[in-house]
């Protein structure tokens, strides 16, 4: 059987992940209402997303306050495949 990939294996990070699967983009606020994350939290697990390169992440801003987008990378969306067929062997499907 394969590995799972301990870096999509933490909770908050696999949301994240699912959730960029479904958007072209989505920025701070969003993911952290989804994820129901602390500020804190959600900010380390998503420069640890971006530091394996699954994510990128573009830093700006709308008016006086930041914003940061976060967008899945080829390499993100193909660990996050593999991982799911992965997945779909431990449970035989």
């Amino acid at each position: 059987m394969r590995e799972l990939d301990p870096l999509l294996h933490s909770q908050l990070r696999l949301a994240v992940m699912s959730i960029l699967m479904n958007v072209d983009e989505a920025d701070f606020v969003f993911l952290k209402e989804k994820t129901e994350a602390t500020a804190g939290n959600l900010s380390v697990q998503l420069d640890k997303l971006s530091t394996a390169g699954y994510i990128s992440m573009e830093k700006g801003f709308v008016g006086k306050k930041t914003r940061t987008v976060c967008r899945v990378t080829k390499q993100g969306r193909k660990a996050f495949e593999e991982y799911v067929e992965a997945l779909k062997e431990y449970l035989n499907l």
